[in-house]
């Protein structure tokens, strides 16, 4: 048999005196970094869209929007209006949590105008006739900085008379 090298302490090296532990240390880790993983794929921190709809008589507002972002993630956002009496000029405003610490990709069908209003966004839509619908898509970005959470409320109005809102929170994870 080879003697043993001037540099080993067969009793540390071999035998890991003083480290029994340092295998179920490794193992704590391993766990923690799958629990981690499992919580993601059960869509804790997930983009799974929630559905909200607002009753209003005289439309109907539909939000499908996820409610948990993770930082740098894409995600679409639908908002989809069904008027039962003609909405004669509809409007959407979002409240300020829709656009901080994200970026807006792009607004699909384009809206006749957008505006500010009290620093909410405020999309200007056009007539929509009774019985048909409307469904207008956003799609952000979230800023990978971004954590906490917030309300990211939308309102939907006829000209100047208020037809309804919906409460909705987004909350981030890094």
């Amino acid at each position: 048999m080879a003697d043993t090298p001037d540099q080993i302490v067969l009793k540390r090296h071999r035998d890991l005196h003083g480290r029994e532990l340092h295998g179920w240390y490794r193992r704590g880790v391993v766990l923690l970094i799958g629990a981690f993983v499992l919580l993601g794929l059960l869509n804790v921190f997930g983009q799974q869209p929630n559905r909200t709809v607002g009753d209003f008589g005289r439309a109907k507002l539909e939000v499908i929007a996820p409610s948990h972002l993770r930082g740098g993630l894409l995600y679409t956002a639908r908002f989809t209006i069904t008027a039962r009496r003609d909405v004669k000029n509809a409007l959407l405003e979002f409240s300020p949590g829709w656009l901080e610490q994200q970026a807006i990709n792009t607004i699909e069908p384009s809206p006749l105008g957008q505006a500010s209003r009290d620093g909410d966004l405020l999309l200007t839509l056009g007539h929509i006739r009774a019985g048909s619908v409307y469904r207008l898509y956003l799609q952000f970005q979230v800023n990978p900085t971004n954590i906490g959470s917030r309300s990211a409320d939308v309102t939907l109005y006829d000209g100047g008379a208020t037809l309804g809102r919906i409460h909705h929170t987004l909350t981030f994870f890094p």
